[in-house]
């Protein structure tokens, strides 16, 4: 939807519609040092009240899950999933507990509500608000360019699957991947392009896939890209990208119709000629900067 039409979601009065996000809660005593081993983000510099990008690789450092770590408390983290079941991220997560003091459970009574206006009190990587407080957590879920709130509470929101399907293009065009099944290990953070949400760290020390990561950065041996895509309407992940006849990229994921988006990974090198999926060419688009969250 372009930036100059109105949304329904604009009104601050009306609840928000529902989104597909689900929440996986880490609790105890070692949460924090639990989440800084195992995840891309450098989870230590976390205080609570803030939350980050962060991704969970696999030890080959292709991206399991990207996913927003919200710190709610000292011992308290909050996995918000656009695309991933907490259940199933859970189990997967379970098995590297061994003897540290950290509880791992979905959360199905907080539930993901959204509003297309800039938020009431949070403002970029800090909360307002509280989850168990009547109104809910608060989550600056945008950019200057593409205002947005996210709210996390008791009430599920309204169904507006034509409001849902806005949000996910919005978040292609933020540039948030959104990995379906097919397309999870199959991408390196730095092929996602997650450095433009500050999504992975080079720097705070092991943690799966750290080594493939750093040496990418450290050697600058990154041949691939995210672009955003203005794409044929029958766009599924997993297309094809063709330049000159020849495939030289793949669809992650793709939302809206007329326009529809797509978020491809493409070489770093490539030529100046048209792009094309499906036999329709595909019009490279900027993203909307400054949904980073450092």
């Amino acid at each position: 939807m372009p930036d100059n039409q109105p949304h329904p979601h604009t009104d601050a009065s009306r609840p928000g519609f529902a989104l597909e996000s689900r929440v996986l809660a880490l609790d105890g005593p070692d949460a924090a040092a639990f989440a800084h081993a195992q995840f891309a983000n450098d989870v230590a510099a976390l205080s609570p009240g803030q939350w980050q990008w962060n991704a969970w690789l696999t030890p080959k450092g292709r991206v399991v899950a990207v996913f927003a770590l919200l710190r709610t408390g000292a011992d308290a983290l909050r996995l918000l999933l656009p695309d991933h079941d907490p259940a199933e991220l859970g189990d997967a997560l379970r098995r590297y507990v061994f003897r540290r003091k950290v509880a791992i459970a979905p959360r199905p009574d907080l539930h993901a509500s959204g509003h297309f206006l800039p938020p009431a009190q949070a403002h970029g990587a800090a909360l307002a608000g509280a989850e168990d407080a009547p109104g809910g957590l608060e989550l600056d879920w945008g950019a200057p360019g593409l205002p947005r709130t996210l709210r996390l509470s008791a009430s599920a929101g309204t169904a507006d699957d034509g409001a849902r399907e806005a949000w996910a293009v919005a978040d292609l065009r933020l540039g948030l991947p959104r990995l379906p099944a097919t397309q999870r290990e199959q991408w390196t953070p730095q092929q996602l392009s997650l450095e433009r949400l500050q999504a992975y760290s080079v720097r705070k020390g092991c943690y799966p896939g750290q080594e493939i990561v750093a040496r990418t950065h450290f050697l600058g041996k990154a041949k691939r890209e995210a672009l955003l895509l203005r794409v044929p309407d029958a766009t599924a992940a997993g297309a094809e990208v063709v330049q000159s006849g020849r495939a030289i990229g793949t669809v992650v994921s793709a939302a809206g119709q007329a326009p529809r988006f797509a978020l491809a990974v493409l070489p770093l090198e490539r030529e100046a000629a048209p792009l094309e999926v499906g036999g329709a060419e595909a019009v490279a688009e900027p993203f909307v900067e400054g949904f980073a969250r450092p």
